[in-house]
């Protein structure tokens, strides 16, 4: 049976409200969390969106046993490699043997930020390569310089290192980013549950490693009312396609889903109390493959999917 976990959605809490959140998670029995690193929401209806790895620090103390990957961090444009590479050892050492990190090519909704441009797809996946390779190379300890395509890294060293590496998991949806996580990745991540990426995964050289898939969802007393918050706070559900990379802002979005309903947030994703909805994408999800599964509760009843999860899906499982 997979292992199950929960998102930590920065787009909608405030940062101590995270913390609490992952707490309240190791407590209910989650194995696992996600945290989602933005600088941006993607609408402003979700009203949050605070600096991830202070967050990290915040759950480091306030839990003992969960583990938690970032879901996922853009290594290439608003932050340099090595400065993740930091980041991200520092917090598997405070964490010690809990963290993993979680790495995808980003959105232009976040990356622009810095004024450095949105390159196309092939070059965002070759600066994920680069980027891999240089958080990698840092990770060995030393000094290390790093002369490359995208990045550049003279005389660095990170004093402060876990007693083991962190695993890198690899955000990816497509073919050649399946690849990519095979190939260079511990673990895959992907919100959909479609096996040929995974399949992809597997044969670059994935195979035995951790998958994880995320649901999104939104329980609440009844249907309409799930269906009502998820169109008020996460319409951006019901995209398909590329727009979610490309567009730059929030307002983008917004306008993007101005003609969203409550109807399309039913149809797309898991809405209310009825536990079958969800279980069937669950069943989806092991049957593409999948090892871990996350979900995203929208909106600000977290306790409320916590109860969910306890008394209507864990048991069924």
């Amino acid at each position: 049976m997979p292992e199950f976990g929960l998102a930590l959605s920065s787009e909608e809490h405030p940062p101590n409200d995270l913390v609490r959140l992952a707490k309240r998670a190791e407590e209910t029995g989650f194995e696992f969390a996600l945290i989602s690193d933005h600088y941006h929401p993607w609408a402003d209806a979700q009203g949050q969106s605070p600096f991830v790895w202070s967050v990290i620090g915040g759950i480091a103390h306030a839990t003992d046993r969960i583990r938690l990957g970032t879901g996922v961090t853009c290594p290439t444009i608003r932050i340099h490699p090595a400065i993740i590479a930091h980041a991200a050892a520092t917090s598997a050492a405070m964490m010690e043997g809990r963290f993993f990190l979680g790495l995808g090519t980003g959105e232009n909704l976040n990356e622009h930020v810095v004024g450095e441009g949105w390159p196309a797809p092939d070059e965002r996946l070759a600066m994920l390569e680069e980027a891999i390779e240089v958080i990698r190379l840092l990770w060995e300890g030393g000094y290390q310089t790093h002369r490359g395509d995208f990045y550049d890294v003279e005389q660095a060293r990170l004093y402060t290192l876990p007693d083991t590496p962190p695993d890198l998991a690899v955000a990816a949806a497509k073919p050649l980013a399946a690849e990519l996580a095979g190939r260079a990745g511990d673990a895959f991540i992907n919100t959909a549950p479609d096996p040929e990426p995974i399949a992809r995964f597997e044969s670059a050289g994935g195979k035995g490693k951790p998958k994880y898939g995320g649901i999104t969802g939104c329980w609440a007393a009844s249907e309409d009312e799930g269906a009502r918050i998820a169109c008020d706070v996460w319409p951006n559900a019901a995209l398909s396609g590329d727009l979610g990379y490309e567009l730059p802002l929030p307002l983008h979005f917004e306008q993007a889903t101005e003609n969203v309903t409550p109807e399309d947030l039913a149809e797309a994703i898991p809405c209310g109390p009825d536990p079958e909805r969800w279980l069937g994408d669950i069943r989806k999800y092991d049957e593409a493959g999948y090892t871990h599964i996350y979900f995203h509760q929208i909106g600000r009843d977290q306790e409320g999917f916590l109860r969910f999860w306890t008394d209507e899906l864990a048991s069924k499982l």
